[in-house]
């Protein structure tokens, strides 16, 4: 697999350099060669210099081969331009792209690109935190709508099913880790001892999740 990022900064360098450890053909963009310096000794992809949304360059960083591309400088608009020119001009399969205003995110999913908002997502693991602090959440969807929440079985929930917490339209159980294995589970799936619950939470519905939890 061979993927593109662009952007050499926190992000991007700890994603080159976690992509690189998986034994994935990684190639990084950056405008400033010094941030380089950020990919570990042990790097083996490639890095070129200069602008990301430069169709010659991202040409002579392998983009017409790419199977994903990851724009993540600290411009949202570089960005966009970036992911856009992946996703329409050089047919990228997968393409993803950081957003810090959350509002821009609506102009990237109307393109097809997947959008992470460090924003957004700590907003939310600060309500997490500070109002619910017995949810774990793990990812935003689309602009916020549905949150994929972990949380852990209590023992009053344990021989329960699955029907104990599923609310339609507001709380699905989408997936349970037991014994370092996940499985998707049907209504009639009893809660053990030691579970890990995986939650798609409706917007405005995480209170009568941690009310199921017993919290």
């Amino acid at each position: 697999m061979k993927i593109l990022i662009i952007g050499c900064g926190r992000l991007g360098a700890g994603l080159a350099n976690a992509l690189n450890l998986q034994g994935i053909d990684v190639s990084i963009i950056d405008s400033d060669p010094k941030a380089f310096e950020a990919l570990s000794k042990t790097f083996k992809g490639r890095t070129f210099t200069g602008i990301g949304f430069d169709e010659k360059l991202l040409k002579e960083a392998g983009i017409e081969k790419c199977d994903a591309l990851a724009a993540v400088t600290a411009s949202d608009e570089a960005n966009l331009v970036a992911a856009r020119a992946a996703k329409i001009v050089f047919k990228v399969p997968r393409v993803a792209a950081r957003v810090y205003e959350p509002n821009k995110a609506k102009i990237y999913r109307r393109l097809g690109i997947q959008t992470i908002s460090p924003v957004t997502l700590g907003i939310e693991r600060l309500i997490s935190t500070l109002i619910y602090s017995n949810l774990a959440i793990e990812r935003v969807i689309g602009a916020g709508q549905i949150t994929l929440v972990d949380m852990d079985v209590k023992p009053h929930m344990v021989h329960k099913s699955v029907k104990f917490v599923d609310i339609p339209g507001e709380v699905e159980v989408v997936a349970i880790t037991r014994n370092g294995k996940t499985f998707m589970p049907n209504s009639a799936t009893v809660f053990q001892t030691g579970d890990l619950v995986h939650l798609f939470v409706a917007a405005g519905s995480k209170n009568k999740a941690s009310q199921a939890f017993g919290n």
